[in-house]
């Protein structure tokens, strides 16, 4: 098993908070939300801890809906994130989707490459480059729809490039990894329970952490 975030993030009293007012809105789907997690914490959860455990003064916003494919969670940001980021020092996006695109409804999918790379291109004109962080979507128990999911992630990895983002890939790390496949096969086939999640935390917070290095202050700039 792995270790809980409890573990792995050090509820050190004594810890002291640096740094800028980080006011971070994570919007996403049903694995932002943390769905199937019996902890309750999901990845956001986790990596919110353990951010907050190495001394930076972070506010997380969970702003995952289940279900939303990449046009709906891109709809929402100018409209939710706003209130979030006002009298913040340092405003953050953290973005993820794309494994609600790839499922098939009436022989259709219910967003297609194009509609995933517009809605990153959409989410972008909110906020400045280096303050967007997108996550990729993870792997689910159907070898066809990973498929798809493989092909979305490598679209938005390449257009993150293009716009200057940062990008987490998770889909080969839960892909491979055993425990993954078994929590999500055992589940409803999409969602992992606490080990899933921790995986996911362990995969993304790296490239978090170090995204949260404090950026220079641009009082024009979200």
């Amino acid at each position: 098993m792995i270790a809980a975030s409890g573990d792995r993030a050090s509820r050190d009293e004594t810890t002291v908070f640096a740094g800028p007012d980080i006011r971070a809105c994570f919007f996403g789907d049903s694995f932002v939300a943390g769905v199937g997690d019996s902890s309750g914490l999901g990845w956001v959860g986790r990596v919110t801890a353990t951010a907050r455990s190495k001394g930076h003064r972070l506010t997380s916003y969970n702003l995952g809906v289940r279900s939303e494919t990449s046009i709906q969670v891109a709809s929402r940001i100018p409209l939710e994130a706003p209130p979030r980021w006002s009298d913040a020092e340092d405003a953050r996006l953290v973005v993820s989707f794309g494994v609600n695109d790839t499922s098939d409804v009436g022989g259709r999918l219910r967003a297609s490459v194009e509609d995933g790379l517009r809605a990153v291109r959409s989410a972008a004109q909110s906020i400045s480059p280096e303050r967007f962080l997108l996550v990729g979507p993870p792997a689910v128990a159907d070898d066809q729809q990973n498929s798809l999911i493989e092909t979305r992630d490598r679209s938005l990895q390449s257009e993150t490039g293009v716009l200057g983002i940062r990008f987490v890939s998770t889909f080969r790390p839960t892909r491979d990894s055993r425990m993954w496949r078994h929590q999500v096969a055992v589940g409803d086939g999409f969602h992992p329970d606490a080990d899933g999640y921790e995986l996911l935390a362990s995969i993304i917070e790296p490239v978090l952490l170090d995204w949260l290095a404090p950026l220079e202050h641009d009082p024009n700039v979200p």
